[in-house]
């Protein structure tokens, strides 16, 4: 239940200091006895995977005094007071001061357990911010950049890391919000350009009269206004990586002016006629396909051949679902280092909700309720509102997974069921009865 967790127990008495360490055994918890403080204290460190449970009144150093000695080493570190019928007021005190809990002797087993569960629940997901806030500061692996467990994932995982040193270019293809930044950041950061910069450019955020300036720079006078020299975005990420998102809103007249950089690998600032060599890695991202867009002349055939090097397709969330309670716990974890709060437990009926929605703003959406559910603040969306939804079962939750997974792909493919099969790896009669199950007609999806 808590793997790599324990508990220490302080206890001078032998028969209560055994009697409560079997209860924990049987519960299935690493438990760990001490009839000192002084001794339990020398195992502590701090981010010390586990709990304590001291009695108050010890021989030596007593439950109080190792409760400020805990504090001092990792005040996040909970610990439980077991008091005498005299206590009480000591005890509530004492929470006051920094206790997690205190039990009353004398206690039942139940009680007992009942609140080291809790307080192990508390540790676990204070050391899992922890671990997460130095994942962040450190950067970490691909892993801990491109979440998910899917097929898909991990094959866009493994292909960054083939091709994150090759010098050709790359397109990166997903809907809104499935982060394409993020791909095109550790195709930079996985490779040997890492050192130097990583330019980022939304192509449909730049007006089209200062986007020549803004890309490849200018000189002193080059233009009213243009009081001094500015170096362009192409320049500045010279040894680096360059990245296009929204490459499609380009227009065409811009278009062949980045064609003949990604041609030439040199610039020529508005108002010079040097040309400036570069050395830059280009990254394109696109939510429309290039192909279909030059054929219809409204983006540029030979820009899109220069760009449809190594391609990245991105799916959608809603395509691969078994990735939503990793990346969910992952940014509420996230969220909670950030505000500084206690991350807060998701319930089986919402996980159930987030699992069926259809995600239309992908990632970028789920982190976004995310951080909404660690603020208070998640009932806008109706997907965490409290009381929302009833506790569903085991085998409710994978229905509902399985009946939103076919539903989904039968959208795809307009009701082929053919091709349906094909993808799911599915005898047709077993998705016909599923279909039937789930009361999905074809017809309806055509």
């Amino acid at each position: 239940m808590f793997e790599g967790l324990k508990v220490l127990l302080v206890e001078d008495d032998p028969t209560v200091r055994e009697g409560s360490e079997q209860a924990l055994q049987l519960a299935g918890l690493d438990v760990q006895a001490f009839h000192s403080a002084e001794l339990a204290y020398k195992v502590l460190a701090p981010d010390f995977p586990g709990i304590v449970v001291s009695d108050v009144r010890l021989p030596g150093m007593s439950g109080l005094e190792l409760l400020a000695a805990v504090k001092a080493l990792d005040a996040n570190l909970p610990v439980i007071l077991v008091t005498g019928h005299g206590d009480i007021t000591m005890a509530v005190q004492a929470m006051r001061t920094g206790a997690y809990d205190f039990i009353e002797k004398p206690y039942s087993s139940e009680q007992l357990v009942d609140v080291i569960l809790r307080a192990l629940e508390t540790r676990r997901l204070t050391l899992e911010v922890h671990s997460l806030r130095r994942q962040l500061e450190d950067g970490g692996g691909i892993e801990s950049r491109l979440l998910g467990n899917s097929l898909a994932m991990r094959d866009i995982r493994r292909l960054i890391l083939d091709v994150a040193n090759e010098p050709a270019d790359v397109l990166i293809y997903g809907d809104t919000g499935t982060g394409k930044e993020m791909v095109a950041r550790c195709l930079h950061d996985f490779s040997h350009r890492r050192k130097h910069n990583f330019v980022a450019v939304n192509c449909g955020a730049i007006p089209e009269n200062i986007f020549e300036s803004e890309v490849f720079g200018h000189e002193t006078g080059a233009f009213t206004g243009a009081a001094k020299r500015q170096v362009g975005k192409i320049e500045h990420a010279d040894h680096g990586t360059f990245f296009l998102d929204e490459i499609e809103s380009l227009p065409l007249s811009l278009q062949v002016k980045l064609l003949r950089v990604l041609q030439e690998r040199y610039i020529e600032r508005l108002g010079s006629n040097i040309a400036t060599p570069v050395d830059v890695r280009v990254v394109a991202a696109a939510k429309l396909d290039l192909e279909e867009l030059s054929q219809q002349q409204k983006f540029r055939s030979d820009l899109y051949y220069r760009l449809n090097l190594i391609v990245l397709h991105l799916p959608p969330l809603r395509e691969r679902r078994e990735d939503i309670p990793m990346l969910f716990e992952h940014f509420v974890l996230a969220a909670a280092a950030r505000y500084n709060r206690a991350p807060p437990i998701v319930s089986s009926a919402q996980m159930h909700n987030l699992m069926a929605h259809n995600w239309p703003g992908n990632v970028r959406e789920l982190r976004n309720i995310a951080e909404r559910f660690v603020l208070g603040i998640a009932g806008g969306n109706g997907l965490l509102a409290a009381g929302q939804g009833v506790t569903l079962s085991l085998a409710e939750q994978v229905n509902g997974f399985e009946r939103a997974l076919i539903e989904q792909e039968l959208r795809n493919y307009a009701g082929n069921v053919s091709e349906v099969s094909n993808v799911l790896g599915l005898p047709k009669q077993t998705l016909y009865h599923k279909m039937q199950k789930y009361n999905l007609v074809a017809e309806e999806f055509r």
